[in-house]
């Protein structure tokens, strides 16, 4: 065991490229939830923008076009739900389940003539004079671009849901839909918008799986970041910034579980697999325990969905 290989700086470094999908998933699925939705379907959107990425950006030779795809094909997906939810008033509970099914079924699928495929390269943004700075250039100054676009997303969500006229409408939809629909607003229409915005961030974080965290496809490649997008946020107390701590929580246990087990800690490899998911949501419940509880943002509407679901 050699503790000493791992390098903090790099180490730290690495957190931000493993943190970005769930930040991106998780923001997504924020937005949803304050629009008074729930759901379940993140990982099923994931896995289809991971692929739907991935195929893209191989046969054009273009990352930011796989980019692009994964948006859009998480959007699709989310447009499925939000249809079947919206118009249809299916279980919100069931077809997001049934929707996570769907995308790994369908990204099995298409993914067949994809293994063992490497895909283009997704450049860094190597900032001059910036990134030579010790210690803060590497972690800060020379990242890829989808880093720098999930914290500006986890900002810009912040800002549109406290100071904006879209964020207020979107959370009084969330609140109480039929109050907001008696003041004139399009409830349907803003729930579809925010299910669409939700679709594509997760598509985008699966193809930053895909395209970057680990430059290839295989089958179920997203391995649960869909669950743990979805437990940030409610553990998150529906709040931007919590969920980006939640999701960096997340991204530092994983790569320092993959830094443990390259030093040859005397620990079963099963059990530091386990241990990101495991850390997470103990952390994530203890933050949301006792006092906190009361501060809870949750939107009205979603205690609704449980207390029907009951």
């Amino acid at each position: 065991m050699d503790l000493t290989s791992i390098n903090p700086v790099l180490l730290v470094a690495s957190l931000m490229v493993a943190s970005t999908p769930i930040i991106l998933a998780a923001i997504g699925e924020l937005v949803v939830e304050k629009s008074g939705v729930l759901n379940l379907g993140v990982e099923g959107m994931m896995i289809t923008g991971a692929i739907c990425g991935f195929a893209i950006a191989v046969e054009s030779g273009s990352p930011a076009l796989g980019f692009l795809a994964a948006a859009l094909g998480g959007a699709v997906l989310s447009l499925l739900f939000g249809i079947l939810t919206q118009f249809f008033l299916s279980n919100q509970v069931a077809t997001g389940l049934g929707l996570t099914l769907f995308g790994l079924g369908l990204s099995s699928l298409m993914g067949q003539g994809y293994i063992g495929i490497r895909p283009p390269a997704t450049e860094k943004l190597d900032i001059p004079l910036l990134s030579d700075i010790p210690v803060l250039g590497p972690i800060l100054f020379n990242q890829d671009l989808v880093v720098y676009f999930a914290l500006a997303l986890v900002v810009a969500t912040w800002a549109a849901l406290k100071f904006t006229r879209a964020g207020l409408i979107l959370r009084a939809v969330g609140e109480n839909h039929d109050a907001a629909h008696a003041l004139g607003y399009k409830v349907v229409r803003v729930r579809l918008m925010a299910i669409t915005f939700g679709g594509a961030c997760a598509g985008l974080g699966g193809a930053y799986l895909s395209l970057v965290r680990v430059p290839q496809w295989t089958e179920g490649m997203t391995a649960g970041a869909g669950w743990i997008a979805l437990a940030i946020v409610v553990f998150g107390a529906w709040r931007p910034f919590r969920v980006l701590l939640g999701a960096y929580l997340f991204g530092g246990v994983t790569v320092l579980q993959l830094n443990l087990q390259a030093a040859g800690v005397a620990i079963p490899v099963e059990y530091l697999s386990m241990s990101p998911y495991l850390i997470t949501i103990a952390v994530l419940v203890i933050m949301s325990s006792g006092k906190a509880k009361s501060a809870l943002s949750a939107p009205a509407c979603l205690g609704k969905l449980f207390h029907a679901s009951s």
